[in-house]
């Protein structure tokens, strides 16, 4: 083998490296964990910053790796197609060419790309400071390359980008969320929590609020005596007021003000004026996002508020505790005395109440039942059944079993839950008998 040989072998495989090298610098920077880097970068790691600041220019980045990789590819490939022609003659044009594509395939994609994708963080670091010297380098091609792009990208609507962008983020986020848990990085509460915090941005005051028909009131008009001891014997410090009617709520009472004017009249009861010291309530509409009431909920230093539709009439309230449960779970203290609505059954099946929320369930069972149509259990079978169903019928939807147990007028109030056997297409309703 002759020295000039010898010398262009050498030459193929340095570019082989060097192609390498482009393809996996490309991988590892653009799969490397923002949030890692960022992290880094607050705690004085310059290679982290270093990483952070190329991502701030992704075309200058791209545009680099894809010139410089495309001529290392081209110049390997000429160089063993050269020196093939010479050792084996016009022949070896083809043998060049397969052995080259073999060679660049596994040594210069392949292998390079899997291993940064595995230790995209650790590359990333690693890579950065050449990759910053090769892009100064090839920076006036680059820049053509980038004008080019921008040029392109203007054609496209900025605002729907922006707005793809955000929900791009929320996905990936939940969907980093979601993998973690799999993978038991993050513990199960852990995760949901941090997808509540996500879901408050798509959840309005209505999909958790407390119907009317579950609300705790007090007419305004009783005895004082009788207000006081309806609002002792209530697990809740603040309850509505109501006059004429009770979707007529007039005030808000809470148990710390009744005490202070307590003390005020010298423990008279009798002496009591309840609406001098009731709160005026603040009604907020149905429609209202979790996320925008939380912040209200926040500025006005309030903790409830009434729910009403388009109409003006009241459909519910909402609290701060509500809100704060989407997020951490169910929230109680010694004072709560209502009974577990999502009861697991020794055969493996549930019994629920059928004003649980779907969500609820989802959150307790780790299932995956739809709350767009329904916001309870109840309701998502009503809909999907498209009739009121009387107890001992069977319905099959979402590969879930629903059994119904007992129906007050034309109520749901408790259901038998299981996984189908056979997941069904379609609902399917069966008579009991």
């Amino acid at each position: 083998m002759s020295l000039v040989t010898a010398l262009i072998i050498l030459a193929i495989i340095l570019l082989i490296v060097l192609s390498a090298f482009f393809n996996g610098s490309e991988t590892s920077l653009t799969a490397a964990s923002r949030a890692r880097m960022h992290s880094l970068e607050q705690e004085g790691n310059p290679r982290a910053a270093l990483v952070n600041r190329l991502l701030q220019s992704p075309e200058k980045m791209i545009g680099a790796i894809l010139i410089g990789n495309t001529l290392v590819d081209v110049l390997a490939s000429a160089l063993a197609s050269g020196l093939a022609v010479v050792l084996v003659g016009e022949v070896g044009v083809v043998y060049a060419t397969a052995i080259m594509t073999i060679l660049i395939v596994i040594f210069a994609a392949v292998l390079p790309k899997t291993y940064a994708l595995a230790y995209s963080d650790r590359v990333a670091l690693l890579v950065a400071p050449i990759m910053r010297v090769v892009i100064i380098i090839l920076n006036p091609i680059t820049i053509t390359i980038e004008f080019v792009v921008r040029f392109f990208l203007k054609l496209t609507p900025g605002k729907l980008d922006d707005e793809a962008n955000i929900l791009a983020a929320h996905e990936e986020i939940r969907g980093t969320i979601e993998l973690q848990k799999i993978e038991g990085s993050v513990a199960r509460h852990d995760a949901d929590m941090l997808g509540g915090v996500l879901d408050l941005r798509d959840l309005q005051v209505a999909d958790i609020m407390v119907h009317r028909t579950k609300m705790e009131t007090i007419d305004a008009d009783d005895p004082p005596q009788k207000v006081v001891d309806e609002l002792l014997r209530s697990q809740y410090t603040r309850v509505p007021l109501w006059k004429d009617e009770p979707e007529n709520i007039v005030g808000v009472l809470h148990s710390k003000d009744l005490f202070s004017a307590l003390g005020r009249s010298g423990w008279d009861v009798s002496q009591l004026d309840i609406m001098s010291f009731a709160v005026e309530p603040w009604f907020v509409p149905d429609t209202t996002p979790l996320k925008d009431q939380l912040n209200q909920f926040l500025k006005r230093k309030a903790q409830m508020a009434l729910v009403v539709d388009e109409y003006g009439e009241v459909q519910g309230l909402i609290t701060l505790e509500d809100i704060l449960e989407e997020i951490v779970g169910q929230i109680a203290d010694e004072h709560d005395t209502h009974e577990a609505a999502i009861r697991v059954q020794a055969d493996g099946t549930v019994n629920v109440d059928g004003a649980v929320a779907v969500r609820d369930l989802n959150r307790q069972m780790n299932w995956s039942l739809p709350d767009e149509e329904a916001t309870t259990v109840a309701g998502l079978v009503i809909h999907e059944a498209q009739t009121i169903p009387e107890p001992g019928q069977v319905f099959t939807f979402y590969g879930y079993r629903f059994e119904i147990l007992r129906k007050t007028r034309n109520k749901i109030t408790a259901l038998r839950i299981s996984p189908a056997p056979v997941v069904a297409a379609r609902t399917t309703k069966q008579s009991a008998g």
